[in-house]
């Protein structure tokens, strides 16, 4: 009989940052679900964005110690924002192969086992995503779906708008993220978004995964960031950067930005109703 040989699958890093602002909790529920993946990681870096509370630095010093060949906690003296400490992540990265996550949400136990396989049988691919399950922080008790487009064309198509990935979903090439020049460290806002737009741009091939495979964590605060002034400024900000490049259209400049006007000005009991139905 014919044995047939099946590749190991690829080594991958994940990157997490943290600030003072974060709750112990949350954060420990979610190291834990990147050290209990399927396939695990030989490379887990967590960026201390600035100093932070006693009870956060408890948790990671008891990760650290468990997990001491894997882990690897970088405290920066200041904080200097996510897309700096995102860039400094990524540069320490030794795998090509970098996976994201937020510091207060879970990732299920075969998130990077799919993710993974799924770039070695589409190696065209430098960038993919999934679906998220939003869920009640309080209950635990699931919200909605948030879901992204799949195919690369329809990736693009999307991104002329709105971000063509959940943010904490993405496994991406350390060599397209590196090409592209990394995080906009100017923007204090919306830099994910700018990111995944500077990464397609430079010719990345983008994709996601018709699956569940990060729960993000929905609290009372979320939709209020939402709403506030300084978010809708950084929201206007980053997409008439967007369109200055030309990647997208005036177009599809006007369209988020009404809506994140509309989610900004209008009362909450309506706004809420916007983003479940438009922008989530």
């Amino acid at each position: 009989m014919k044995k047939h040989f099946i590749a190991p699958l690829s080594p991958y890093s994940v990157t997490m940052s943290v600030y003072d602002k974060e709750n112990p909790q949350f954060l420990k529920e979610s190291i834990d679900s990147i050290i209990n993946q399927t396939h695990k990681t030989n490379d887990f870096i967590i960026i201390c964005d600035g100093e932070l509370t006693d009870e956060l630095y408890e948790i990671l010093d008891n990760a650290s110690c468990a997990h001491s060949d894997i882990l690897r906690v970088i405290k920066l003296p200041e904080h200097v924002g996510t897309a700096k400490a995102a860039n400094i992540a990524i540069k320490l990265c030794k795998n090509e192969l970098i996976g994201k996550m937020d510091s207060d949400d879970i990732a299920l136990p075969e998130r990077f086992e799919i993710q993974v396989r799924r770039m070695m049988l589409h190696p065209e691919l430098d960038i993919i995503g999934s679906y998220i399950e939003e869920f009640d922080s309080d209950t635990g008790k699931a919200i909605a779906v948030r879901k992204t487009p799949l195919s690369s064309k329809a990736v693009l198509e999307f991104a002329r708008q709105r971000a063509p990935f959940n943010n904490q979903t993405m496994l991406f090439k350390r060599s397209v993220a590196l090409a592209c020049g990394g995080y906009d460290g100017t923007l204090q806002r919306c830099e994910d978004y700018d990111f995944m737009v500077r990464m397609l741009s430079n010719g990345a091939v983008g994709g996601n995964i018709a699956k569940v495979l990060v729960r993000y964590r929905v609290t009372k605060d979320n939709l209020q960031r939402r709403r506030n002034f300084r978010n809708t400024k950084a929201f206007f900000a980053v997409r008439w950067k967007i369109y200055r490049s030309g990647f997208s259209s005036f177009s599809d400049f006007l369209v988020p930005c009404a809506m994140q006007l509309a989610l900004f000005a209008l009362p909450s009991q309506v706004t809420g109703l916007i983003y479940k139905k438009f922008m989530r």
